[in-house]
């Protein structure tokens, strides 16, 4: 009797230790990360980390991280290097997610480069979604920003010309199309 007490007492000790240890190595939470590691940061769920700002009423910045809605593809527990943050051109005080900056050439330039696009498959994903987000597949995007390093994303996606649509004459085709996969 008393060693099924123990055996009892040792199962229910074991499980509490268990769950202790899943808890404090559980991954990462988004809610748990400082301002200098939150922005890129993708939770053990594989949600998205953003850095928000709130201004106090007596006008003070108060930082925080949160989850987003925006799932990471394949990509879990993950806190983005200071060397891919550098080699893609970001800053850690970034707030929010935003495609805005694949507008800008010299942002482009240094995400597609290989420093960036070959080592930081987290940005790379990141931005693949967002890019295809805006009508735009990101290595066509650096193809052709290695192609003219002065073309940015708004030459690539056009600007108010107008494409001649399709000539009555012709038969129309089928195209199978399959959904645009991110590189990593």
């Amino acid at each position: 009797m008393a060693s099924n007490f123990c055996l009892k007492t040792l199962a229910i000790l074991a499980l509490a230790f268990a769950l202790c240890v899943q808890g404090s190595l559980g991954g990462v939470t988004c809610e748990n990360l400082k301002e200098e590691t939150c922005a890129f940061a993708v939770s053990s769920k594989g949600e998205r980390c953003v850095l928000e700002k709130r201004v106090r009423r007596s006008g003070e910045e108060v930082f925080t991280c949160r989850s987003s809605t925006i799932e990471a593809d394949k990509i879990k527990d993950w806190i983005e290097t200071d060397k891919c943050i550098e080699a893609c051109g970001l800053s850690r005080e970034s707030l929010g997610i935003s495609s805005d900056s694949l507008l800008e050439s010299s942002f482009t330039e240094k995400l597609c480069s290989p420093n960036c696009y070959g080592s930081c498959p987290n940005i790379i994903d990141l931005y693949f979604n967002l890019a295809a987000g805006e009508g735009v597949f990101l290595p066509k995007l650096c193809e052709a920003q290695e192609g003219s390093k002065r073309r940015g994303m708004s030459e690539t996606r056009g600007s108010n010309n107008v494409a001649p649509g399709p000539d009555y004459r012709l038969q129309p085709m089928k195209f199978m199309v399959a959904p645009a996969m991110s590189p990593y």
